[in-house]
């Protein structure tokens, strides 16, 4: 009878119990996911043009985008052209700071040089305009 107690307490000691570390698992999952870092690409759905002398974007520039309607946007917000000054001034108050244009290839040429206008009247003269490395 002793035996018996033994082995059938034995049993219950090889059963491990998986719910915990399932648990732990998916806690581990939301946790990562939660604080995972996403880049975003202040150019989705622009077709940049392409230039042999592109250079990499500086990452602390501001970022405008011009699609191939016309659409003026900044952090995925759209804006009109006469609120572009007052929105650079509040951006980049010292005016140490650059922009970046990233404007679809098919943009009107003159919203775009409108935009430029407009920043410099925020008081940035350090603007470029994006394209795509185009290999030789």
């Amino acid at each position: 009878m002793r035996n018996r107690h033994l082995q059938s307490q034995s049993d219950t000691m090889a059963d491990i119990n998986m719910s915990p570390m399932v648990d732990m698992i998916f806690l581990l999952l939301i946790f990562f996911m939660v604080t995972a870092v996403f880049t975003k690409d202040a150019g989705l759905g622009i077709n940049r043009p392409q230039a042999e002398t592109a250079q990499p974007l500086p990452q602390e520039a501001m970022i405008f985008t011009i699609s191939e309607n016309g659409e003026i946007s900044h952090a995925n917000q759209p804006y009109q052209l006469k609120q572009i000054p007052n929105l650079v001034k509040e951006q980049l108050p010292d005016k140490n700071g650059s922009i970046t244009i990233i404007a679809d290839k098919n943009a009107p040429t003159g919203l775009t040089v409108q935009l430029i206008d407009q920043c410099r009247l925020g008081g940035i003269t350090d603007i470029s305009i994006a394209a795509t490395h185009d290999a030789p």
